[in-house]
């Protein structure tokens, strides 16, 4: 941290007082320095810019000392400077009523060199250390900002909020959570055959809008792995019908995929059933879910078609009331065998709501 050169602020209406303090101080080594020659001089002086110390006057016409230190002191830009009170011998109940005010210290003349250039050295040490805690204190919360940042892009916004509150994340396995995957067709060949920069950039424009479209449908953004994002519904907060939301979820992806450069077809599978989440890693953290619902949602999603939605008997039955769909047949899937899988066509109304 560079300090800037101390700049000291001499108020007296008395011009050989002002000169004397001025060359003393400058012998002392302080080559910032201002002078003014009553109070409202001094403070026109202060709000125009940075002053470390002010050595002020007690008895001046017009405005004294007192109430040009209230000033200083009832005004945030300028609270922090210091202040020396000035004064003969028979003022010191003025300067005890200064130091009440807020001064820090005091001046008797005539001035002793030797006292004022330890008054003035002590004062502004005192501003130096009072800066440069402020300046520790905004660092220390420009990196707790930052951290938080990184915590938000790492973990889900509600594993983020328990966090906060309890220090941690506790794992958790729950009974019934709807296990969202979509995949990008094509995305290997398109990677080898464009620059990396173009492809990096399309595809965080889209995961950025995956990650707003999935908020918007009550639902967490859990992870991507290369092309593929993975999304949940009613793990770290309840929603009612899980598949419902990631069916709404799901349409809104296929849509906005097509809309941006370069139309990114999708494919989506949805499953539902138990899951296992926390917090693995050390260095390198994340929030992720294990388990066989989590498996056969990307499986199913292996099987999909171009632009669908496929799903498991098991999240249909939760949405045949309300959707439209059909029928795949049964469809070996690795390590289930053959099951019954549905592709989903959207609502039947597209206007109602979550039930």
């Amino acid at each position: 941290m560079s300090e800037p050169p101390s700049v000291i602020l001499v108020v007296d209406d008395n011009e050989d007082n002002r000169y004397l303090l001025m060359r003393r101080l400058r012998r002392l080594g302080y080559q910032a320095v201002l002078t003014a020659g009553d109070g409202v001089e001094a403070l026109a002086t202060v709000s125009k810019q940075p002053v470390d110390l002010v050595l002020l006057d007690v008895l001046m016409p017009g405005m004294n000392g007192h109430q040009v230190l209230q000033q200083l002191k009832a005004c945030p830009a300028s609270r922090e400077i210091r202040v020396i009170m000035i004064s003969a011998v028979d003022e010191i109940e003025s300067v005890v009523r200064g130091i009440e005010l807020g001064a820090d210290d005091y001046l008797l003349k005539p001035f002793n060199p030797v006292v004022l250039g330890a008054r003035v050295g002590a004062c502004l040490e005192k501003k130096r250390l009072r800066d440069r805690e402020a300046y520790y204190l905004e660092e220390i919360q420009r990196e707790r900002s930052r951290a938080d940042e990184l915590l938000q892009a790492i973990l889900p916004p509600s594993a983020v909020a328990e966090l906060m509150a309890t220090n941690e994340v506790k794992p958790r396995r729950m009974d019934d959570v709807t296990v969202l995957f979509s995949d990008i067709v094509g995305f290997t060949q398109y990677c080898d055959c464009h620059p990396a920069e173009q492809v990096v950039t399309e595809l965080r424009t889209l995961v950025d809008a995956f990650e707003d479209i999935v908020e918007v449908h009550a639902m967490e953004k859990i992870k991507t792995i290369g092309d593929a994002f993975l999304a949940t519904a009613g793990l770290l907060h309840p929603v009612e019908n899980g598949v419902l939301a990631a069916v709404r979820c799901a349409g809104a992806m296929i849509e906005t995929s097509l809309k941006l450069k370069p139309g990114w077809a999708l494919r989506i599978g949805i499953h539902t059933g138990p899951v296992v989440a926390g917090i693995i890693g050390r260095r390198q953290y994340a929030f992720d879910l294990w388990g066989d619902t989590v498996n056969t949602a990307a499986r199913i999603t292996t099987h999909a078609e171009v632009g669908s939605i496929l799903m498991s008997a098991t999240a249909w039955r939760r949405i045949r009331h309300c959707c439209t769909g059909r029928s795949r047949g049964l469809v070996e899937l690795k390590g289930k065998g053959a099951v019954e899988l549905f592709e989903c066509h959207g609502l039947q109304d597209p206007a109602s709501t979550i039930r």
